[in-house]
């Protein structure tokens, strides 16, 4: 049986006990978690605070603490990739308006920057907050990118995010994923009566709110391509279903109406199909339904459990994990169900497959020793980049180059987030308020 099944067995016994609803918002500040590894021969990288033409009083506080935040937030986004050691803040200078655009290379060369980001903040009379973000090259003393984000005043992290993925995207050549969010199983309590919530933030642990009330069990949130909506199973009335719930109005429906169980959900790469598993009859099978809702189509029928089911980036190609040679292993099959076929060998079990992104590698988790691999999607070049008592359940940065996953800990601990990077040497543990299992990254925000 799968890790996730494993986890739907032990829900089974502790039951549900009521509706889902929308909760309390817990924290919105800054946090940063520990990094545990990274690249050998990081960059430095300078970030003072952004000067602002005139402090404003604004909603968000004074445009002068805001250009000092902003700063901050852009500091932490690329430490935390891994490829960035930023300057320290007592080394840096104090940067005026005329400087933004036209830097003291000299200063910055002498405390050891290789790059420079500097900016503004401005508060603008639409009642909008504009941030200028401009990166230099401190070697070659020459500009290398610049870019302007107007944002309502409550979104000035998001700002600050879109910065930070200009400099990571320019310096890095991988692609951006900062201005994203991280939906995942919120847990509190003891082992044995543990409360379980959806719960969404930003990438850095800011803007956390949690979704449902705890009143009823829930597992294994996703995240729709079109960040409009999540799918996630929920125990309510006893009933283990796949619900639907919608971000903006907060409303959720079952995916389908069955007596049967369902659970491991997720969308096509448009949005517009879920496929899950349902057990009837004594069988497990996936499914394929419309976002919109009708008649579910059966995708797999081989004795057994076929469960976790995961699109190609092109929707051609779903990836699954089964257990009808004997051991859970991962196959993949064309998108209407046909040309089966497996491929993970090799010593151990495969479970909770999720395409990359970019097409070219999938992640799992290696059961037996429960860390987090990838391989492609033929089966060659399997790699594990874990080495925790408990890893699993892998979910791809938007970028496809970062992997999320939960780490288990011995004994009655409560589980929490991690990232990895596909190298293997990147790994840091994710700021969460409490314990943190099944993490979903959203795609780029709008």
């Amino acid at each position: 049986m799968s890790s996730a099944l494993r986890r739907f067995a032990l829900v089974l016994c502790l039951g549900a006990l009521a509706t889902p609803a929308l909760a309390q918002d817990e924290g919105s500040g800054p946090i940063e978690g520990d990094v545990v590894g990274g690249i050998a021969n990081p960059t430095s990288i300078a970030i003072p605070d952004m000067p602002t033409p005139r402090g404003v009083d604004t909603p968000a506080g004074n445009t002068a603490d805001l250009g000092r935040q902003v700063a901050q937030v852009v500091e932490a986004d690329l430490r935390n990739s891994g490829f960035f050691n930023p300057v320290a803040r007592q080394l840096l200078r104090r940067v005026d308006m005329p400087q933004v655009t036209s830097p003291d290379y000299q200063s910055w060369n002498q405390v050891g920057a290789q790059n420079l980001v500097q900016g503004y903040v401005q508060a603008g009379t639409n009642g909008r907050l504009t941030v200028g973000c401009y990166l230099y090259d401190v070697f070659a003393q020459a500009p290398l990118e610049r870019a302007g984000y107007e944002v309502d005043y409550a979104d000035w992290r998001r700002a600050a995010h879109r910065c930070a993925d200009m400099v990571y995207a320019r310096l890095t050549g991988e692609g951006a994923y900062f201005d994203s969010r991280i939906v995942y199983v919120a847990e509190s309590g003891p082992k044995d009566n543990r409360t379980r919530r959806i719960a969404v933030m930003d990438t850095d642990g800011a803007n956390h709110r949690f979704l449902t009330n705890g009143q009823s069990i829930v597992l294994t949130p996703r995240y729709a391509p079109d960040g409009r909506t999540i799918t996630y199973m929920s125990y309510q009335n006893d009933e283990p279903r796949v619900y639907l719930y919608d971000l903006q109005t907060g409303r959720q429906r079952t995916i389908v109406d069955s007596r049967y169980m369902t659970f491991a959900a997720r969308y096509s790469p448009d949005s517009r199909h879920i496929v899950f598993s349902m057990a009837a009859n004594g069988n497990t099978d996936i499914y394929r339904v419309a976002v919109s809702g009708g008649q579910a189509e059966r995708l797999t029928n081989s004795p057994g459990i076929d469960t976790g089911g995961s699109f190609s980036p092109d929707g051609r190609s779903i990836v699954f994990e089964s257990d009808r040679s004997g051991s859970q292993q991962l196959y993949i099959m064309n998108a209407d169900g046909s040309n089966q076929r497996r491929i993970s060998f090799g010593g151990g079990g495969y479970a909770t497959p999720e395409w990359s992104p970019r097409g070219n590698l999938i992640a799992f988790t290696q059961t037996g020793s429960f860390n987090v691999g990838v391989m492609r999607p033929d089966g060659s070049g399997r790699r594990i980049l874990t080495n925790g008592w408990q890893d699993e359940s892998p979910s791809w940065a938007p970028n496809g180059r970062v992997i999320h996953f939960f780490r288990s800990p011995r004994g009655e601990g409560l589980p929490s987030l991690w990232s990895v990077d596909v190298t293997g040497r990147m790994i840091r543990r994710l700021p969460t308020p409490v314990g943190a299992s099944d993490p979903s990254w959203s795609p780029l925000l709008d």
